[in-house]
């Protein structure tokens, strides 16, 4: 079983959608002059969200009302699922790592939530190995999305009841500046209780994080941007975070895709069948271009890695295969005791949704909601170390582990 195990494995490192990541991660570590244009980057994720979508809306059209049911179920518990792996990621950063309690909070959400490219990854490999799965599994990668936002807001209003001053330090935290005493005898502080060296730090913050706009925010545009000022962010639950949960660019791609191939097919298959040469055969040589991007990404977020420890590095490899296998026991205990039958690829697909971070939906909420968070750590844990390792063993990883667990529920 080993042998075969380890067989299986390493065919699978080496398709082509992996082999295009692998070239992608190389070209910065060459120092090759090569810049991938941004807009092209762009119309690529609009096309996986919505081919994504389109796929999921077909297969929807399909489902008998009977199914409807056990369907709504499996995607509550996806949404249950990332709600804990998000809370247990705060609990193991504080353990594993010596970072502040904002930035544990912050990358609690992205791991709380799901990542697009992850999924389409494994939807294109499992197409190549002729694995089967549900193809209403990108309703669940639209729901999953959400738990991560709300774990990350939620943690971060706990953080600042219990008094985390304006920098996002908490009072037994280094760096930690107590509220400015008003008064006779009250030393002089800049506006906003922040010195020259603070000033100057979180300008190289400020000029950092607009370096990341492109990658954070598909919608991002050129233009002047206001001065992040501290003590000035969205309350948790304002309309501009709201947006940006259950409103942001991403999502509604993908919902839009879900909403247009659903009432496509519905209208029969002569209807859609001009629409499926561009979001159906095309789909895995757009995702080549996408991965080739990803890991240029990837392979430069490796720098901002080294700071934070080796326990930072070791949950950003090692937690999302733990809430993968989980995500897959967890799918056979449901399909056991609800007596429903799922694709041996969506248990996959699933354990995907359960392991991955987010590099789009939560940083926008992040950069609304939780500015006094690093902006760089938590995309380095989730697009250098997660990502990375997700599509290149962790998708492999998770196929052998479901045909082991398989074994376990042979009546399902």
């Amino acid at each position: 079983m080993i042998h075969e195990f380890l067989q299986n494995f390493t065919h699978n490192l080496f398709k082509p959608l992996l082999l295009f990541f692998y070239f992608g991660f190389l070209i910065p570590i060459l120092k090759v002059r090569f810049e991938f244009p941004y807009v092209i980057y762009q119309g690529l994720t609009m096309y996986l969200l919505v081919s994504i979508g389109w796929q999921g809306g077909e297969e929807l059209a399909k489902i008998k009302p009977a199914d409807i049911d056990n369907i709504a179920e499996f995607v509550v518990l996806g949404i249950v699922l990332n709600f804990v792996f998000g809370a247990l990621t705060y609990v193991f950063l504080r353990y594993l790592t010596p970072l502040r309690r904002i930035d544990g909070a912050t990358i609690a959400g992205y791991y709380g939530s799901d990542s697009a490219g992850t999924f389409a990854t494994c939807v294109a490999l499992l197409a190549s190995v002729k694995i089967a799965f549900d193809a209403w599994m990108p309703v669940g990668l639209a729901f999953m999305q959400i738990p991560g936002c709300l774990v990350a807001l939620y943690l971060v209003a706990r953080l600042r009841r219990n008094g985390m001053d304006e920098a996002g330090f908490m009072p037994d935290e280094p760096g930690y500046t107590a509220p400015a005493r008003v008064g006779p005898g009250a030393a002089a502080r800049r506006a906003g209780s922040e010195s020259l060296d603070d000033e100057h730090e979180r300008g190289i913050e400020e000029e950092t994080e607009l370096s990341l706009e492109k990658l954070e925010r598909p919608d991002w545009e050129p233009g002047p941007r206001p001065r992040r000022q501290q003590g000035k962010r969205a309350s948790i639950l304002s309309r501009e975070i709201l947006q940006e949960v259950f409103l942001n660019p991403g999502l509604v791609l993908l919902v839009g895709g879900i909403a247009v191939g659903f009432i496509g097919a519905v209208q029969g298959q002569k209807v859609v069948h001009d629409q499926n040469e561009l979001f159906v055969s095309a789909f895995q040589g757009v995702l080549c271009l996408f991965l080739l991007e990803m890991g240029m990404t990837a392979s430069r977020k490796l720098r901002d890695v080294r700071s934070a420890g080796a326990g930072f590095i070791l949950f950003g490899l090692l937690a999302p295969i733990l809430f993968g296998a989980v995500g897959i026991l967890a799918a056979y205990f449901f399909a056991d005791l609800t007596d429903t039958h799922l694709q041996s690829g969506t248990y996959v697909l699933f354990a995907v949704l359960c392991g991955s971070a987010s590099y789009i939906t939560v940083p926008a909420v992040q950069r609304l909601g939780i500015p006094e968070a690093s902006p760089t750590l938590p995309l380095a844990a989730a697009l250098g170390l997660t990502f990375s390792m997700m599509v290149t063993v962790g998708i492999p990883i998770f196929i052998e582990f479901n045909r082991v667990v398989s074994h376990w529920f042979p009546g399902v």
